[in-house]
């Protein structure tokens, strides 16, 4: 993530484009311990049932596997993604070759987390396809308010 870029901690999507690429970044507090949030993010199977963002997750979540993920931002397409980082309790990634999601959690002492969830796309032909892609800010925003409201319910 580009560091000239401040991350909102207040659940709203930010969104920035260059010709190339498209970087979309959500950041919220979260009432839980990190745990609770990292074993929400790691269970495919358990997806559908707190995140209204995701049709279907399958497969698992650990680093080098691969998932399959349709969302409602396009419920006919299934995105075959790869597991790059599995940092328990920390940071998860995963992609394919058009880009990269990143999960992020900081611990903020005894006042719980920041989730922050950046998912940055393109390449060369990225111009050629950039205006198929519908925007993400609402669909991450939910997703966060959906991870929060879980993991906060939990705790």
């Amino acid at each position: 993530m580009n560091s000239s870029i401040s991350t909102p901690k207040n659940g709203k999507a930010t969104t920035r484009k260059t010709t190339f690429s498209r970087e979309t970044t959500v950041s919220t507090k979260i009432n839980a311990d990190a745990a609770v949030v990292w074993a929400l993010l790691t269970q495919a199977s358990d997806y559908t049932r707190w995140n209204s963002t995701i049709v279907s997750l399958e497969g698992e979540i650990r680093e080098g596997e691969k998932i399959k993920l349709k969302s409602t931002l396009d419920e006919k397409r299934t995105f075959k993604l790869k597991v790059k980082a599995f940092i328990p309790e920390q940071r998860l990634v995963w992609g394919d070759g058009q880009g990269n999601r990143t999960y992020t959690i900081t611990k903020q002492g005894k006042e719980g987390v920041t989730f922050t969830m950046t998912e940055k796309i393109g390449g060369l032909m990225f111009p050629l396809y950039a205006k198929l892609i519908p925007p993400f800010d609402e669909s991450f925003e939910q997703f966060a308010a959906d991870l929060k409201k879980e993991a906060e319910t939990i705790t």
